[in-house]
């Protein structure tokens, strides 16, 4: 993307500390062609990815401009750093991880780049947290690190079934909320990640999280990074479960959890892939939880990088290189055993936003207007639905709502772009199956830990294979009595579950490419009494 005219390179690099942050008409960093599509009323579909890790991370070593370089040239628009909370790293690590920060955007002025951090969730697993660029945002995240990180605070008890960690979880939650009400903050989000890896995100703490702010609580990975990770040893792959996935129940794990959830399902998380199941569970409650899909980059499958000097003293505070790794060292050889790929490669989340700018993605974010793909499955996807006094051209897109009047019809209308050129794998992928999944919404339930909406069902599928060109699908909901959701998801239909047409449970080892979705994010629909 070209510099808006508005802003020269000077100019640009002297804001860098808090680049793009103005916002719309105050003058964002937008291309010509994003004005027109801002002066059009349309949205801006924005790729990006809110989970990545720098030499800032005690298991990672990538610097933070090569991850915004790799994430550029990949065609990511937006991207989250996102280093691990600990000791060493709430002392020295956010100001150093600031500048490099910093120095990214104004290197990358058409790369929105945040500051973040992986939360190390009191009593559960991990999230991301991240703000809107500010001249304290650096100051916020020390801040919440230190008092909320749950490594920081409670140590080798971090995930501890507490009821006292799980308040002090959604203390953090509602402390970020609270910065943006008084302003200090100009934006803020938090998303689990991984969270059925490890049984620790129960369902009842999730629910409270969303309760805590549900504008800062606003949902959770979808899909886990690390999809490299079920590559056989022979190609160079770890040969473990796919996105890491290779966990047991635990002491502090949810009791409830079945031991199939401790996996993933055509390389999406149990809690999302189950139809009618926890998602699903969150969505029948008329909770708005959205889900992403990310990277999780820490080390990049067959990249010829090591980490540089400063191993083992990433906690030592005489070292040097406490608080971080030295700078990677390019070997020029494939280094096997890695499991994830750069932003963009594989995994990628896109945004519905109203412009190119911080604030824009944040609130794109917070209103799940996002859908996720993996191994570029397709290139876009417009899913609308509308009432009947919508007209053709009317209706909501994802994350937002439409009211009917009871017995109304409802009608879907979903353009897909399929893929147009090939992937990172040189695979050229075909999507061959479309499915619209449905369920009604009621008041939450009293039991805080249900996870199964046995209402949400597939309503139809579409058999797309060999259809060249953009793919408009319709369907219609006839005499709606009751309000209900919509998501759709689709796939390559390489791998099933046996004798249906759910994902199966990924073996080990898998080929990623082999097996490839996209999920989109819910719409609903309300009915007047």
């Amino acid at each position: 993307m070209q510099r808006h005219r508005d802003l020269t390179r000077r100019e640009l690099i002297k804001r860098a500390g808090i680049a793009a942050v103005v916002v719309g008409s105050q003058g964002s960093v937008l291309s010509d062609r994003a004005s027109a599509q801002q002066r059009r009323g349309e949205l801006l579909w924005l790729a990006g990815d809110h989970h990545t890790h720098t030499q800032y991370s005690v298991d990672a070593r990538y610097t933070v401009r090569q991850h915004a370089q790799q994430a550029k040239s990949r065609g990511i628009d937006w991207l989250v750093i996102t280093d691990h909370g600990r000791g060493a790293h709430e002392k020295v690590s956010i100001d150093r991880t600031y500048a490099d920060v910093v120095a990214a955007r104004a290197a990358i002025p058409d790369l929105l780049t945040f500051q973040g951090l992986e939360w190390n969730i009191p009593g559960a697993e991990h999230g991301t947290v991240f703000l809107a660029p500010s001249a304290r945002e650096a100051e916020l995240l020390h801040y919440f690190e230190k008092n909320f990180d749950g490594v920081v605070v409670f140590g080798s008890r971090a995930t501890a079934n507490d009821p006292v960690l799980e308040a002090k979880a959604r203390q953090g939650i509602a402390w970020l909320a609270s910065k943006v009400q008084d302003g200090t903050a100009r934006g803020a989000l938090f998303l689990a990640n991984h969270p059925a890896r490890r049984g620790l995100d129960s369902p009842h703490e999730i629910r409270g999280w969303n309760d805590a702010d549900p504008s800062v609580a606003i949902g959770m990975e979808g899909a886990p990074g690390h999809q490299a990770a079920g590559v056989a040893r022979a190609s160079g792959g770890p040969e473990l479960a796919r996105g890491f996935y290779d966990f047991t129940p635990q002491p502090d794990s949810f009791a409830g959890y079945p031991p199939e959830s401790y996996r993933t399902f055509g390389g999406f998380d149990w809690m999302t892939a189950k139809v009618g199941g926890l998602w699903d569970a969150l969505l029948a409650e008329g909770r708005r939880w959205w889900i992403t899909a990310n990277s999780d980059s820490h080390a990049v499958f067959l990249d010829t990088w090591i980490r540089g000097f400063g191993t083992g003293s990433y906690d030592d505070p005489s070292s040097p290189f406490y608080g971080r790794y030295g700078d990677p060292i390019d070997t020029g050889v494939p280094q096997p055993g890695n499991g994830d790929f750069w932003p963009g490669a594989y995994s990628r989340t896109v945004v519905g936003a109203t412009a190119r700018d911080y604030v824009a993605v944040i609130d794109a974010i917070r209103a799940g207007r996002m859908w996720v793909a993996h191994g570029g499955l397709i290139e876009s996807l417009d899913l609308r639905v509308r009432a009947p006094r919508d007209g053709d051209g009317g209706g909501v897109t994802l994350g937002e709502d439409v009211a009917i009047e009871r017995g109304d019809d409802v009608h879907l209308q979903l353009r897909i772009a399929p893929a147009r050129t090939a992937n990172a794998n040189g695979d050229m992928p075909r999507l061959r199956r479309v499915d619209v999944i449905a369920g009604p919404v009621g008041a939450p339930s009293p039991d805080r830990d249900i996870m199964t909406a046995p209402g949400t069902a597939v309503v139809r599928s579409f058999d797309v294979e060999g259809r060249n060109g953009e793919i408009t699908l319709n369907h219609v909901f006839r005499d709606v009595r009751e309000p209900f959701y919509i998501r759709v998801r689709g796939t390559d239909g390489n791998a099933h579950a046996p004798g249906s047409i759910e994902p199966r449970l990924d073996p080990v080892p898998i080929d990623p490419w082999s097996d490839l979705w996209f999920y989109s994010n819910p719409i609903f629909v309300a009915v007047r009494r």
